[in-house]
């Protein structure tokens, strides 16, 4: 599928729908807008971690197994934290590139942007490669990290299915049998490890669009 790289990354979510809906079969897209409405239902979303609390402190691998940490890059300046599926995610591949786009921008606004995901190094390394991330990718096995920010859910049995027969092996991408992902989420972090933005949707062809991002932090930053 080609998607114009210029357009908003709202747009872009829109364009690979619309194609996505003369490719894919009925029943396929049928199941996951049965899957998203079931996330919604379940209300997922109101467990991530709200603006004015405290973010946990975390460390983790990236792509090359060194690693980060929170309080490191909170000496830094203000710090971008988004949770994302997997590399197998086509809406978090259009999300990340997106992001890629304003790095500079977030970074002239004094931040630093991170990606963490449940997938095993091998997987993040894959991924920072192919989309020629130069932020850092983030490894969160077992979805610790992601189980602290209050966005954490497990794939019910239909969809696990689905998704196999599709090739996506969650299990073989996250190496744990849990079936467990994160709802996708963006955290705007303060110095002073306070959270000030939130963005935490069940249905995970919404992504927090970069100019909104780029807006918080300017807010901050005033």
């Amino acid at each position: 599928m080609s998607i114009d790289q210029n357009a908003t990354l709202e747009q872009q979510i829109n364009e690979f729908n619309a194609q996505l809906a003369t490719q894919a079969p009925l029943q396929v897209v049928d199941q996951f807008s049965q899957h998203i409405n079931t996330l919604i239902e379940s209300g997922v979303e109101k467990n991530a971690l709200q603006v004015g609390e405290k973010a946990p402190s975390f460390m983790l691998p990236d792509a090359l197994g060194r690693q980060v940490s929170l309080a490191g890059l909170l000496q830094q300046g203000s710090v971008v934290v988004t949770f994302y599926r997997g590399e197998w995610c086509p809406y978090c591949n259009l999300q990340l590139h997106a992001y890629q786009q304003v790095l500079p921008q977030i970074k002239e606004l004094g931040a630093s942007l991170i990606a963490i995901s449940p997938q095993t190094p091998d997987h993040s390394l894959s991924m920072s490669e192919k989309h020629e991330l130069a932020f850092p990718v983030l490894s969160d096995q077992g979805n610790k990290v992601a189980r602290q920010f209050g966005l954490v859910f497990s794939i019910e049995e239909q969809t696990r299915t689905l998704l196999k027969s599709l090739g996506s092996d969650i299990p073989a991408f996250n190496g744990d049998e849990s079936w467990e992902l994160p709802v996708p989420g963006t955290f705007i972090i303060s110095q002073d490890g306070t959270i000030r933005l939130t963005y935490a949707d069940a249905d995970y062809t919404h992504r927090l669009e970069p100019s909104a991002l780029l807006d918080s932090l300017r807010t901050m930053s005033k």
